[in-house]
């Protein structure tokens, strides 16, 4: 029988061998009121460590816990983001009872969106009579030569259509703004929904998702609901059949497809893409366009061509009602949810109203909110404690691309050169956004919605033809998430992200670099993972590896897609390894230069050992509680098919198999089940 790894019998291990001089650490460290960061009771001592570790770590937690009934997962992100919802409840209605607030100020925004989504009395007064003027525009439409105008409507209200034109940076040109156009217009997370006719559960959500839509139309007062919920779905099939996947999509070269205007008229020659691009109010500014899935707009032309004006029009009011239903009265919202939370995620409870009212103001005026709550919530101190971390997490990835075995000295060159422009971002913007031009009613939910729909939409718009704004932030500082953007080569840590348990003040070192340290890394790797590594440090996609470099990072790439396509977190369903891989190279590389940059940190002393816990243990331990999650099964297989994450426990496993050090702090050996030989381990950096 092997030895089971437990607390009592490490702590009494690590008192005999480091004797006094831990002692004497461990002693310092409680004197300095240092405690762990680990949250030992639910440790699952049934479980060992070496056979695996994210169920000896949270094993007991994952035993005891239940879903709340309101949510498709739970765990340390759902946990945070729910934590911090109170915290901005309370920003928020604080605005609300304000009785100086002035018309047209922060307040008065703030507590009017709030009311009137929370007035549920009034919306079930009004019915489906607030989208009577949308809904009868499109019954009333004549002909296909509407269309452009009409998606263009559509889109800035925040509809779903068959296609989408967005300005962003031009992904070879980073200072100046592009045109994009990408497909779109599904009801369904992702296209084999519609396709994968052998997959029961898949199956059954699109019959289901007929009869909703059946549903929805009947209730908006739709005569032929049922023939014409047929009609749509057969129309997003049509769609889904031409779409790129999602593992295509990754890929950013392929992606970036520049196209006179001509050539865009060519690609679908039946449809008015003059009067769309005029529609969408970029006319006139640009003469190119960045075409995503070039086929799929060639494919479009021939939908739209074969499918008749009738079944068009359904299409259109079915997903202007589901952009909408949330917003109406309860027959429609709780259709809404029933579909698309109960029988897609397989949630039973809807949150209490004020959650999605506070989603709602989170997500129209974000920055506003943010600005209240970075004031309240987020010390500078843990932005001070922060920007160390993130020096030692750069300072780290230089020594380590200088010792890459596998890259050439040019290529290197490059990497340090890039690295070396990287703008880290924390907390908060250093400039808030200014929402004057968005007006808000305290009676009109839907026209608050459409408002804020259109106000990004303009902002999106307007920034044709003027410089790029690399103050801007892409995520509101009460986001519980960080990301890298390779146009802008940023790392963005929002204030959210930065408490326990992925930031502790009261912790030492160690267990808040393999917390947050391990995403700070993560998010710095995403510029040399196998997507983010095809732009340059000034942010313009450019192949500025060499050919053997790329073929070297590719042996081991594949074999992470190797490793993670074995993985099933759902009877039926594998991890795509292909989907995944630029999140378990940022997981597998962050890791490892986290683990560096503390070893740079304790600057050449010995960790002190803290509730019988040595600094690597407590390193590694950080990093797998911060993957502590449960899922459920529906919820798990949208992830499957639309999350280029993978599932916390395989974050978790997936990635200290194939981190020496790991080895070492829990005396992983031959036989254990998480050992992997050195030989077959991934890595990277």
């Amino acid at each position: 029988m092997k030895k089971r790894f437990v607390l009592s019998t490490l702590t009494l291990s690590l008192m005999s061998a480091l004797a006094g001089a831990a002692d004497t650490a461990a002693n310092a460290a409680a004197n300095a009121g240092m405690i762990s960061g680990i949250d030992t009771r639910y440790i699952d001592t049934s479980v060992r460590a070496q056979d695996d570790f994210f169920h000896y770590l949270n094993g007991t937690w994952l035993k005891t816990t239940e879903i709340p009934e309101d949510k498709s997962s739970w765990g340390t992100f759902a946990k945070l983001r729910d934590d911090v919802l109170p915290q901005l409840r309370s920003i928020i209605e604080a605005a609300e009872a304000n009785q100086q607030r002035k018309a047209g100020s922060d307040a008065q925004k703030i507590g009017d969106l709030y009311a009137s989504f929370m007035d549920e009395k009034q919306l079930d007064s009004l019915g489906v009579k607030p989208l009577a003027g949308e809904l009868n525009h499109i019954r009333g439409l004549k002909d296909k030569k509407a269309f452009p105008r009409l998606i263009a409507h559509l889109s800035e209200i925040g509809v779903s259509t068959p296609y989408g034109i967005y300005v962003s940076q031009d992904a070879r040109a980073s200072t100046v703004h592009a045109v994009g156009i990408s497909q779109s217009g599904l009801g369904l997370p992702d296209r084999d929904y519609y396709l994968k006719k052998d997959d029961a559960e898949m199956a059954s959500v699109l019959a289901k998702y007929q009869s909703h839509i059946a549903n929805i139309l009947k209730l908006a007062g739709n005569t032929q609901p049922e023939a014409n919920a047929q009609a749509i779905v057969a129309l997003e099939t049509a769609l889904a059949q031409a779409q790129w996947t999602k593992v295509e999509n990754r890929d950013p070269v392929k992606r970036y497809n520049k196209r006179s205007l001509q050539e865009l008229a060519a690609l679908s020659p039946a449809y008015d893409w003059q009067g769309a691009l005029a529609a969408a109010g970029v006319a006139g500014k640009t003469d190119y366009v960045i075409v995503n899935q070039p086929s799929y707009i060639s494919a479009l032309n021939s939908v739209m061509e074969s499918t008749d004006l009738a079944s068009w029009k359904a299409y259109f009011e079915w997903q202007l009602l589901r952009r909408a239903s949330p917003y109406l009265s309860q027959d429609f919202a709780n259709a809404h949810f029933a579909f698309f939370s109960t029988t897609l995620t397989g949630v039973a409870v809807k949150p209490p109203r004020w959650k999605s009212a506070v989603s709602l103001v989170e997500s129209s005026l974000g920055e506003v909110l943010g600005k209240l709550y970075v004031a309240q919530h987020f010390p500078p101190e843990r932005k001070a404690r922060m920007e160390v971390l993130v020096q030692n997490l750069l300072a780290s990835y230089k020594t380590s691309i200088d010792a890459l075995d596998w890259m050439s000295p040019e290529t290197k060159q490059e990497a340090q050169a890039k690295l070396a422009k990287f703008a880290p971002k924390i907390g908060y913007p250093n400039k808030w956004r200014d929402y004057s031009a968005l007006a808000i009613l305290k009676q009109d939910l839907i026209g608050n919605a459409m408002r804020a729909s259109t106000f990004s939409y303009q902002r999106m718009i307007e920034k044709l033809g003027k410089p790029v704004d690399r103050e801007e932030w892409g995520m509101t500082p009460q986001t519980v998430n960080a990301y890298y953007n390779p146009s802008k080569n940023e790392i963005v840590f929002p204030a959210a992200i930065l408490q326990p348990p992925f930031f502790d003040a009261r912790a030492d070192d160690a267990v808040n670099y393999g917390a947050i340290g391990a995403v700070i890394g993560h998010e710095i790797s995403h510029g040399f993972d196998d997507k983010g590594s095809q732009s340059d440090g000034d942010g313009n996609l450019r192949d500025w590896w060499s050919k053997q470099d790329r073929i070297n990072f590719k042996v081991k790439t594949d074999a992470l897609v190797k490793q993670y396509d074995a993985y099933s977190p759902v009877k039926g369903y594998h991890v795509n390894g292909a989907l995944t891989l630029g999140e378990n190279i940022a997981d597998n590389s962050g890791l490892a230069i986290a683990y560096k940059a503390y070893k740079l940190s304790l600057g050449g002393k010995p960790a002190p050992v803290i509730e019988g816990l040595t600094g690597d243990q407590r390193f590694y331990m950080g990093f797998a509680q911060v993957w502590r999650a449960k899922v459920r099964d529906k919820q798990q297989i949208v992830l499957i098919k639309t999350d280029p994450h993978s599932p916390g426990q395989f974050r978790a496993n997936g990635t200290l198999v194939n981190q020496a050090g790991f080895y070492d702090a829990f005396g992983v050996q031959p036989g254990d089940q998480m050992y992997v030989a050195p030989e077959q381990r991934v890595n990277i950096w």
